[in-house]
């Protein structure tokens, strides 16, 4: 059957579907995309001093598209700091991708950040994934009204000493020492405008540790394909890495590389084992 007419075939139910799965109110457009939305008006928000009123860019959205085998979803998730880890883990839990974690503004107090999600299945189960996304962020706010501004726990050391060895031993390279911090980098090969480029134009993936041995901090930066997003998020997010951001970094690329940058405290040589796990994951896509 073809796209279209499976398309055809969705729009009498597709309303009906979404409604009943999400637990929100539907739009359907005129190009018979339906969407949902959620407005964030439980976290006043200011931004350059000014109060941003929710309808001035504080929308979650997704919308849904009949495409063969269900619908295609794509989604903007309004998240504060304390919401990400959430948000993400229930996408990833529910049959959705994480395309991209950014901000849209500056000098804003909470910092607001952007989740954007995708997602090709079964009518039902993307919307409940959405909804399931939106639920974690509730939870978090219903135990928290104000946004909390730390992961929590024990703070590492910052004048602290790690042992490089036993990371190296994990990671397989040596890494440079510089005011305490151990840092591992690996760099790839690609091209931006027809021009050969490598790790020393900023095609690396980067792991830096500070404090110690027993609770270190390790922040750093991914460089993906496509193809190697979703298994590097989920990887990390298995040994409790919180994602700090993901997009790109150039135009032009071939291929294009996506950047995720990441922060995690814990036993060093448990952060280092979760590096590496990621690192794996990434090249098994291949």
């Amino acid at each position: 059957m073809s796209a279209a007419l499976h398309a055809q075939d969705n729009l009498g139910n597709l309303e009906a579907l979404i409604f009943e799965a999400s637990h929100s109110e539907v739009t359907m457009t005129d190009d018979g995309v339906a969407r949902i939305g959620w407005t964030r008006a439980d976290v006043p928000v200011m931004v350059d001093g000014m109060r941003l009123d929710p309808p001035a860019g504080l929308g979650s959205w997704a919308a849904f598209k009949p495409v063969d085998g269900g619908v295609m979803v794509m989604g903007d998730t309004v998240v504060f700091e304390d919401e990400i880890t959430a948000a993400m883990d229930a996408a990833l839990a529910n049959g959705l991708t994480v395309t991209a974690l950014h901000n849209h503004f500056i000098f804003d107090d909470p910092p607001v950040y952007f989740m954007h999600i995708g997602g090709h299945g079964e009518t039902a189960k993307m919307a409940a994934g959405v909804k399931a996304v939106w639920d974690a962020i509730k939870e978090v706010r219903a135990a928290s009204p104000t946004p909390q501004r730390s992961f929590g726990g024990m703070t590492p050391d910052a004048n602290g000493t790690i042992e490089a060895l036993a990371l190296s031993e994990i990671l397989g390279t040596e890494p440079s020492i510089a005011d305490g911090v151990v840092k591992y980098t690996f760099a790839r090969q690609g091209r931006m405008h027809g021009v050969e480029i490598g790790g020393s134009m900023g095609l690396t993936t980067w792991a830096a540790f500070s404090g110690t041995n027993d609770l270190a901090a390790v922040d750093g930066d991914f460089i993906m394909t496509e193809d190697e997003v979703q298994p590097v998020l989920r990887a990390l997010r298995e040994r409790d890495i919180h994602i700090v951001a993901l997009h790109n970094h150039m135009i032009g690329g071939e291929p294009m590389f996506y950047f995720l940058h990441y922060w995690g405290m814990g036993p060093a040589k448990e952060l280092a084992a979760a590096i590496a796990a990621a690192r794996n994951a990434q090249a098994e896509t291949g």
